[in-house]
């Protein structure tokens, strides 16, 4: 439970400075221009696992990359998306459902929650080296057309064989939009 609480407070530190500056510049955008990013989109990026199992045997911290998706779901405030984490041993596939809100001109923040299927148990990924349920943050923003960053992090909740510990893993990348 020490590990959960640790791990939550990690992630909302690192999501409060992500978001923080974004949600004071939205006071500063027009009425008129528009709030928030409906793209649907496909990403790539890097994917840093920041926390590790404790046991010494392939739960170390990882840095490998992501591949990530969004679909909006019609006129609601909510995404289906889809991740998938690797490191030079395996993946991870993360099927999520997020809740999406509008923070600044073309940018959103989002909560997710989903679950991280590991391809081969016991060989480390960013976001652990075993199946969980994992929740998350992040921030998406379109800088061009048809084009956006974004950036998340995940807490994989038990996500280590043999350890009580959950695994935060920082994600980024570049995104084409379609919509």
């Amino acid at each position: 439970m020490k590990g959960l609480l640790k791990s939550f407070m990690t992630i909302s530190a690192l999501s409060s400075l992500i978001v923080a500056p974004l949600v004071l510049s939205a006071g500063q955008a027009s009425a008129e221009t528009k709030k928030d990013t409906d793209a649907s989109y496909v990403g790539a990026g890097v994917a840093a696992g920041v926390t590790s199992g404790r046991q010494g045997i392939n739960d170390d911290a990882t840095f490998g990359r992501n591949l990530t998706g969004r679909v909006k779901l019609g006129n609601t405030p909510f995404s289906a998306r889809g991740n998938v984490l690797w490191s030079n041993k395996t993946s991870a596939i993360i099927p999520e459902l997020s809740v999406d809100v509008p923070i600044a001109n073309r940018t959103n923040a989002y909560l997710t929650g989903g679950y991280s299927f590991v391809e081969k148990d016991g060989s480390p990924t960013p976001i652990g080296n075993r199946d969980s349920v994992v929740i998350g943050a992040g921030v998406e923003s379109e800088v061009a057309n048809n084009f956006l960053v974004y950036t998340n992090d995940k807490v994989g909740l038990g996500a280590y064989q043999n350890s009580d510990a959950s695994a935060v893993s920082i994600n980024g990348g570049i995104g084409y939009s379609f919509k």
